[in-house]
């Protein structure tokens, strides 16, 4: 998986990473204080590690790749939906080959004005409804 080039250089996705502790949000029925954003463009210009208001630096051209991981091995976790601008890029649910592990892919369409923030909706244990981001993070020009 590569993004376009910039000067003959490819430019790899960026991944976000979300770790959730699910024992925590079942037992409180909210991601909020059990979540933790995470992406590898630190050097970009990202900011907000490690907190639900991950803003990440993208540009017209760059592939995102979101995935999630429990902060307790045995819990199931994943990634029901991203709720973001459709203009600006439209994340779709893919399967690693061979696999059934999931993670969710899309394109930044245009630069980015500013701060545009998205949901992440979450599938946790055996509850039946997602629980959804209530501190957003977004992604920045």
């Amino acid at each position: 998986m590569t993004s376009e080039t910039d000067n003959g250089v490819t430019r790899r996705p960026i991944a976000i990473t979300a770790v959730v502790d699910c024992v925590g949000a079942l037992a409180t029925g909210t991601v909020h204080g059990n979540l933790y954003f995470y992406d590898t463009n630190k050097a970009g210009g990202s900011q907000g590690f490690g907190t639900e208001q991950l803003r990440t630096r993208v540009r017209s051209g760059d592939q995102i790749l979101w995935s999630v991981l429990a902060l307790e091995c045995e819990a199931y976790t994943a990634i029901d939906g991203i709720v973001i601008d459709h203009e600006l890029c439209e994340p779709e649910r893919r399967v690693y080959p061979g696999t059934d592990v999931a993670y969710w892919i899309g394109t930044v369409k245009k630069d980015v004005p500013g701060d545009t923030y998205y949901q992440v909706r979450f599938r946790l244990g055996s509850r039946d409804e997602p629980l959804v981001t209530t501190l957003s993070p977004s992604l920045v020009g």
